[in-house]
């Protein structure tokens, strides 16, 4: 039988600075009843100028670490997830995330699967320390301000209007046996990997440098990324959610709680009702936005604290980043 591997501790951060659906009207030429509606964007974390990625993560992680009951000296490995736009470019964030909370005796390093890297990054790290028994607590981190990356005035990037900012982290523990890691799943569409990516074509009236960065976040052949979405986002969300739950021994019908990534309104209630649950069995992210591969430990966090997720339930987090790779991980709560 394999070494359980569960989730010991949950931790987030989010800057205290709000914006609202109405700030957010004369920027992007939407009426505010369309970006709450129809976009899902009732408000939103804005990270300020001492938020960097490493400091939000931290924050988090110390949350976690201090939720798991350990300490920081307990960790053996951190895994940042989190967003390549931090500190400083070609850079492992890992590394000084490791040293702020003082996880002296661990290593550190850095995955990358954007917004799908939350449930990947999860069955990795399992699978590692089930492999190696040394490996009795890690410490996985993400944390994400890419609403900076946006011009508001970009159309095309208007499916990215609802970024955030914040940071969340886990605390997983060998041969716990509960909150247990069970079957995972994730899908690539190559296709689309040059859909969405940074370029300086849209700057606009924006600062030109945004600390090491230039450019911002665009789409090149919105049309096609928009057709092969639209025919394939469905399908592969509800691939791999049920990949994970089968590989958990499990089927759709046992499933409780989805912990998804926020998204507009009208697709989360459709890939809810595809898997055979309802908003009750979920929650919206109305008031932070998306905040890249956070989203799935926020999900959890407020799914627990809204009572929605109780002992003994099956739960899956799922997501979906642009590259495009769809994700999923089941966990058995309690």
């Amino acid at each position: 039988m394999e070494t359980p591997v569960g989730i010991l501790g949950i931790g987030t951060y989010f800057p205290p600075q709000i914006e609202t659906a109405a700030d957010l009207v004369e920027r992007t030429g939407i009426p505010e009843a369309v970006l709450r509606e129809k976009m899902g964007i009732r408000q939103r974390h804005v990270a300020g100028d001492d938020d960097s990625i490493s400091v939000m993560a931290s924050k988090a992680a110390s949350c976690a670490i201090e939720n798991a009951g350990i300490s920081p000296e307990d960790i053996n490995v951190v895994v940042s997830h989190g967003s390549e736009y931090k500190d400083h470019v070609v850079w492992n964030a890992a590394g000084k995330i490791q040293h702020n909370v003082g996880a002296v005796n661990a290593y550190a390093f850095e995955m990358y699967a954007l917004c799908a890297g939350a449930p990947i990054a999860i069955n990795a790290v399992k699978s590692m320390m089930q492999a190696d028994p040394s490996l009795r607590y890690s410490l996985l981190v993400a944390a994400s301000r890419e609403n900076d990356l946006i011009n508001y005035q970009n159309q095309r990037a208007r499916f990215m209007f609802n970024f955030g900012a914040g940071a969340g982290a886990l605390v997983l523990a060998r041969g716990l046996n509960r909150n247990v890691i069970l079957g995972a799943s994730a899908f690539t569409d190559g296709s689309l990997s040059e859909t969405v990516m940074l370029t300086t074509d849209m700057i606009g009236d924006g600062p030109e440098y945004l600390g090491d960065v230039r450019g911002r976040l665009d789409v090149r052949n919105a049309d096609y990324m928009g057709e092969r979405l639209g025919q394939t986002s469905l399908p592969n969300f509800v691939k791999v959610i049920r990949e994970a739950v089968e590989k958990s021994g499990a089927t759709l019908a046992d499933v409780k709680f989805l912990g998804l990534v926020h998204m507009k309104k009208s697709f989360f209630l459709e890939i809810l009702e595809a898997v055979g649950l309802t908003p009750e069995q979920s929650v919206y992210l109305e008031d932070y936005g998306h905040i890249q591969s956070v989203d799935q430990v926020l999900a959890l966090q407020l799914g627990l604290e809204q009572g929605k997720i109780r002992p003994g339930d099956l739960i899956v987090l799922a997501g979906a980043g642009t590259g495009y790779t769809w994700s999923a991980v089941a966990v058995r709560w309690g």
